[in-house]
Parts: structure tokens; C-alpha cells; sequence
């Protein structure tokens, strides 16, 4: 087994390192500092371009606080290992909070948290970000006046054919897919899914077998299965199970992904403090199978390592990252083996093989 390079977002302030580099190793899960990155503030997600020579960081800030929202381009150099921003552009809202690169490194998709706004960006040759070509603007509210009170546009996926990206609106409890001009950089209305009044869907993740998909709905501590029409980008809700065991305190779902081999699903609860465990059925229907604690406290964002053999889970309130190890069966998560400092842990993305 090899090292593999990571990075990780936070929330920190721009004078302070936001992102930081690390190695992992996937032998013993043993997490190895190589460097820090200032000078964006609450870069708090993080998206690596296929060349991994370049990844993109939102800058997660809003009007309110005196800076709109954007979007930095930074570079990544190896022998020696250095990190450096290389240009950033507005994203045309405020708090973004999720990037999305399409499947051939030319556009990055940025969604505008509070402005309920998706924006697209050019990636230059150069690998720096160009000005938007287009902004989406979510309308309408969902049932929970504290949360949904307006759109809230969280997080963009693309489909598995690249086809289509599904923007997830906790605001709106609604999916909106869209069809992405490559050629002007423009997102299409295609067609959109209900999620259940309330549910406030968050992130989303797609089976390797394409006919599925799989939201984290953050209001109800829920994750839901869809059925994926590939043909037509509809998206129909077959399924929702709770993420949390009965009596549990407060909490909100947060991040969610499923192994390569589709047969276990994991999602993150924030306040619970933990991971729920899946088994995913050759149906695609889910079974929970466990919920274990996260290693630290508010686990925003995490990854599966390579090898599917550690979760890296990204806590916020314990301003760290954590290796916990996926010895399979009805323990599903283990223990911490390693942990890293990060202030505000907010996302984790792995780059790959470290030099």
C-alpha cells in the first residue's frame, strides 16, 4: 500500500491556514502533516481537477459580513510540496458552500448556500478561474420557517452518464436537475424531484450501478433512495430511513457516500456525532446496519479512503481530521487510529498516490 496525499478545508479565518495538506498512510491510517495554506477565508469545501496539479476552494463568506461569497483557483506543486492560490472570482452569492468540477475539468459549479444560486465558472488553461457565464437563481420556501425560509441551494452532483447535474435545495426540499452547456457554460432547467415537505436535502451520492441514488436530507435525519431514469433524468424516491436511533439529541445529517463496491452506505450526523452505517441490497434498498461515533465532534464532511479500509471524517468542533478504520460486519466503524489538527475541519478530499 501506498501514501495518498489529502487535503482538508475549514473554517478559519483569512489570515490564519485554512487548508492543509496531509499524507495518509493506508496501511495503518497514520495521518502526516506536509503543509498549510492562508489567505482564504472559511475555505470550507475543497474540489481537486483531474490533473492534480490544481484544485478549487470556496471562500464561504457572505455580504453580510462584508465580503459576498467566491471562489479561489489554487495550484498544487509536488518536489518539494507547496500549495498557493492563483486567482479567485466572485460566485455570485452568498456562503458558497459546495463545489463541483464536470467530468472533463472545464467548468466548476458553485453553490450559493444563502443566495439560493448555482453559478458556473470556466477553468482557464492556466488552471485560474474565469468570470461566471451563468448563475441559476433558486425561488420559492420549504415548510420549516427557521430553515426554510428561502432557497438554499447545498451541494451539485453529477449524474453517472455526465448528462446532467442535480442541485439538492434544502429550502425548496426539491432536486432540480439541470442538462450543463459545455460549450457557453450554462445550466438548462431539465426537470426536478420532491423530497418528502421538511426534509431538507443536503448532499447526494450515486450507486456504481447508475440506476440508483442516494440523498442525505439535513431537517430530518433521514437518508432517501431514489430510482434514476438515465434516459429521461428523472429521479423518483423509493425509500427513506432515519440516520439516528431512537431518543437521540439534536442532530443534523451532513455528508454522505457508499463504498465503491455499492454495498454499504455511510452518512454523517452532526450533534448525534457519528456515522450511519447501510447495508445497500442488490435492489439498491438500504438496511441500517450501524451507528458509531465519528471520532471528534460536528463531522461536517468526510471520505472513504482508497481501499476502503478508513473513513477520514472531517469534525469541525474538534477542529480536526480523523482515520477511523471499516473492519466491515456489524462493527462498521472503528475506533480512531489517527488525528490531525485542522481548525474548523470542514472537508476532506483525497488527491492521491503522494509523491
Amino acid at each position: 500500500m501506498t501514501a495518498e496525499l489529502l487535503l482538508v478545508g475549514g473554517y478559519a479565518a483569512a489570515d490564519r491556514p485554512g487548508i492543509h495538506a496531509l499524507d495518509f498512510d493506508q496501511a495503518t491510517g497514520a495521518l502526516t502533516p506536509r503543509g498549510s495554506l492562508a489567505g482564504v477565508a472559511n475555505p470550507s469545501f475543497l474540489v481537486v481537477h483531474p490533473n492534480r496539479r490544481w484544485f478549487y476552494a470556496v471562500g464561504e463568506t457572505s455580504q453580510a459580513s462584508g465580503a459576498p461569497g467566491s471562489v479561489w483557483a489554487c495550484g498544487l506543486e509536488r518536489a518539494p510540496l507547496a500549495l498557493r492560490a492563483v486567482n479567485q472570482q466572485p460566485s455570485g452569492g452568498d456562503d458558497p458552500c459546495h463545489l463541483l468540477l464536470d467530468a472533463a475539468g472545464g467548468w466548476l459549479i458553485v453553490s450559493n448556500y444563502s443566495s439560493g444560486s448555482v453559478g458556473v465558472l470556466p477553468i482557464l488553461p492556466d488552471g485560474s478561474l474565469g468570470e461566471l457565464t451563468d448563475l441559476a437563481q433558486h425561488r420559492g420556501s420549504g415548510p420549516n420557517p427557521a430553515r426554510q425560509e428561502g432557497p438554499h441551494a447545498h451541494s451539485a452532483t453529477l449524474t453517472p452518464d455526465g448528462r446532467f447535474v442535480i442541485v439538492a435545495d434544502l429550502g425548496l426540499d426539491q432536486l432540480l436537475v439541470y442538462a450543463l452547456d459545455r460549450a457557453a457554460g450554462k445550466l438548462i432547467p431539465h426537470g426536478q424531484a420532491a423530497a418528502r415537505p421538511g426534509a431538507g436535502p443536503r448532499h447526494m451520492a450515486f450507486h456504481p450501478g447508475g440506476r440508483r441514488a442516494y440523498v442525505a436530507n439535513e431537517l430530518d435525519n433521514t437518508v432517501a433512495m431514489y430510482d434514476y431514469d438515465a434516459a429521461s433524468g428523472a429521479l423518483r424516491e423509493l425509500q427513506a430511513l432515519d440516520t439516528l436511533p431512537a431518543g437521540a439529541p439534536e442532530s443534523y445529517v451532513a455528508d454522505i457516500h457508499i463504498a465503491p463496491s455499492g454495498e454499504r452506505l455511510y452518512v454523517s450526523n452532526r450533534g448525534h456525532d457519528s456515522l450511519a452505517v447501510f447495508d445497500v441490497a442488490p435492489d439498491g434498498r438500504l438496511d441500517r446496519a450501524a451507528i458509531r461515533p465519528c471520532g471528534g465532534r460536528w463531522p461536517r464532511n468526510f471520505a472513504l479512503a482508497p481501499g476502503g479500509r478508513f473513513a477520514l471524517v472531517a469534525n469541525q468542533h474538534s477542529d480536526e481530521l480523523a482515520a477511523l478504520p471499516l473492519p466491515g460486519g456489524p462493527q462498521a466503524v472503528g475506533e480512531p487510529v489517527a488525528r490531525a489538527a485542522a481548525a474548523g475541519a470542514a472537508c476532506v478530499q483525497v488527491v492521491g498516490a503522494a509523491d
